[in-house]
């Protein structure tokens, strides 16, 4: 791996910046000074020390995103933003989303570079439970409750799976489901009679969106959320 990238998926810097800092002498391998950032170094073994702190390869990364309208859910687009264009030009180019949200749907989503994990949390047997806010165009009632929490017909071979409601005001709801249908929350309401006129992703399994995290932008897992979504594995 050239040296400049393992720094930056170390998230030492921006390969710019970085790159400045290994010309000026600031970055040893093996105890000696490299001043070339396309030098290549072997990852595992060799010892890179940056500004004076050693530099520890991490192979998988875990970022939880504030996914906001507008953007889609892709590594890449012709047409429109992704929501890796949200992390700049000096991510690491393994990551991915795990799953999607439609264009216009805003909220949670993890965003790494580990495949195992995110087939865990995709996987239809695993019944990964996801929760989502829904402002709704017109007051949600029980009888509309009770028909989501028994499974309706979306026009699949099967109903959806029970959903669990919680109603919060008139017209805003959570719902959680198990499944991954396309436009699956919108199309259950609408089969009971309502529309969504907001939608926002709060929950996937056991990881939560950070309530001070801001629309746009992105953080790393803490150490006690990577544990608690590695148990998916």
């Amino acid at each position: 791996m050239r040296l400049d990238k393992f720094l930056c998926d170390c998230n030492l810097g921006t390969r710019s910046q970085i790159k400045k800092d290994i010309k000026a002498g600031l970055v040893t391998v093996n105890a000696h000074a490299v001043r070339r950032p396309e030098q290549h170094i072997d990852e595992k073994a060799d010892k890179v020390y940056y500004k004076g702190q050693f530099c520890s390869y991490e192979p998988y990364v875990y970022y939880m995103l504030h996914k906001p309208a507008g953007i889609v859910s892709a590594t890449e687009d012709q047409h429109d933003q992704t929501v890796l264009d949200l992390f700049g030009e000096d991510r690491r180019n393994d990551l991915f989303p795990v799953g999607r949200l439609d264009k216009d749907t805003e909220g949670l989503l993890l965003i790494t570079n580990d495949g195992v994990l995110a087939h865990e949390l995709l996987s239809p047997s695993k019944h990964v439970e996801k929760e989502y806010e829904c402002h709704l165009e017109k007051p949600f009632d029980e009888k509309q409750k009770v028909l989501l929490e028994q499974g309706v017909d979306i026009g699949e071979k099967s109903l959806t799976k029970p959903a669990v409601v919680r109603i919060l005001e008139d017209n805003k709801i959570t719902l959680t489901i198990t499944e991954g249908k396309f436009h699956q929350v919108k199309r259950m309401l609408h089969t009971v009679g309502n529309e969504v006129t907001y939608l926002k992703r709060i929950r996937m399994g056991t990881l939560t969106l950070d309530s001070e995290l801001p629309r746009g932008s992105y953080r790393r897992l803490t150490e006690e959320e990577k544990e608690r979504l590695g148990e998916n594995k």
